[in-house]
């Protein structure tokens, strides 16, 4: 493995156990939404991750054979990254890494939330399919991102009740205008 590819696994691991750390729930923030679904995303993940590496090593399914592609799937981990890190600074004090509302929170339908209500999972994402074209294989592109989408799936309908709750008709509203996780998609 090259020395890039160590780094660009290791930045996207620490970015996001350093997210998990510092962007929890407060005492003073209304809890117990989350339905254990962070819990379900760090599993999944693990779990999905060993069985794509597996699938890769043991079945011979490139999705080209040419190297370029592992750089390709490099540039899109990094390009998630930083586009999950922008859109969670543009959050601001309202981004928590359980399903939390926050006092005085504020529905925020500006910048990427415009088009697209979870962008954060969508920047997420965008890496672990970066990931699965690291791996040059398509069966292990496809189990990441069935399963990466699934579990964001999960806990954005969690989400969505909570900021319903909070924000009524607004956030019903505010849902009409936007697409859920893919732009022009879903």
């Amino acid at each position: 493995m090259n020395i890039v590819f160590g780094i660009t696994y290791f930045v996207w691991l620490l970015s996001e156990i350093s997210l998990n750390r510092l962007f929890r729930s407060k005492g003073t923030d209304k809890k117990g939404a989350d339905k254990h679904t962070l819990f379900l995303i760090w599993i999944t993940i693990v779990v999905v991750l060993f069985v794509a590496i597996f699938a890769s090593m043991n079945f011979d399914f490139p999705i080209v054979n040419f190297i370029i592609i592992r750089y390709i799937g490099l540039a899109v981990i990094w390009f998630g990254i930083i586009l999950r890190l922008v859109i969670i600074a543009s959050l601001g004090e309202f981004f928590t890494v359980d399903v939390t509302i926050r006092q005085n929170h504020q529905l925020k339908k500006d910048g990427f939330y415009k088009f697209l209500r979870h962008p954060s999972y969508f920047a997420s994402l965008l890496s672990f399919i970066g990931f699965g074209i690291c791996l040059n294989n398509w069966i292990a592109l496809i189990i990441i991102t069935i399963a990466i989408f699934t579990v964001f799936v999960v806990r954005i309908k969690i989400e969505e009740k909570t900021l319903i709750e909070r924000f009524g008709e607004e956030y019903c509203e505010y849902k009409k205008h936007t697409y859920r996780l893919i732009p022009f998609i879903f």
